[in-house]
């Protein structure tokens, strides 16, 4: 029996690591024979060995392994659910609606569950959120006062800024834009509340 190249095995690493943190997935087989130009056979072969020697671990399925790096990231990180445009009838977090999930720290975000929405046109660029700008949400279902909402109205995700009109004893929705006007509901579905938001400084 041949011994296996730790050279090779190191190459099978990296490319992994480097996947991974390029598209937040790890390689299949056929991924990683072709870019290290080798079958997937011996591809098979040296996950094995390299499994057995604890270099990697594998949770199965195509995209199931695991290296030390990663495992040390997952560790110190949660990720994120990104949602893009929200499908009629759906949860707001049904797989058809996720984009993609970005691995986010811990000590970051702090205790809770999270998604991120991406914002769609202007109406709270008052606030920073412009179109573009990556929310991170904590889910919930309650907001105090003057806190930023995400709202599901009519199978849509809106962001505004919560309030309670007790005069028309309506939910007031206040877009962070001198140029819209506030939107009034008899109830509106809370899906979270606006933490932080990412965007690019350009």
């Amino acid at each position: 029996m041949r011994t296996k190249s730790s050279i090779l095995m190191d190459k099978i690493i990296e490319f992994i690591d480097s996947e991974y943190y390029a598209k937040g997935r790890t390689p299949t087989i056929i991924e990683i024979a072709s870019a290290l130009k080798i079958s997937k056979s011996c591809v098979g072969n040296y996950l094995t060995d390299m499994t057995q020697k604890g270099l990697i671990s594998n949770k199965g399925g195509s995209r199931g392994i695991v290296t030390k790096s990663m495992q040390k990231i997952r560790q110190d990180t949660v990720e994120v659910a990104v949602v893009g445009s929200v499908a009629c009838g759906l949860p707001l977090l049904a797989e058809e609606n996720i984009e993609c999930y970005l691995p986010i720290s811990k000590e970051f975000l702090g205790s809770g569950k999270y998604f991120i929405l991406k914002a769609n046109g202007n109406s709270m660029i008052n606030a920073g959120i412009c179109d573009g700008d990556y929310v991170i949400v904590k889910q919930q279902e309650t907001a105090e006062e003057g806190q930023i909402v995400v709202a599901l109205i009519d199978d849509e995700a809106t962001l505004k800024r919560f309030y309670r009109d007790d005069k028309q004893k309506k939910i007031r929705l206040h877009p962070e834009n001198n140029r819209m006007k506030d939107m009034y509901f008899d109830n509106v579905v809370i899906q979270g509340i606006a933490v932080k938001v990412i965007k690019d400084l350009i």
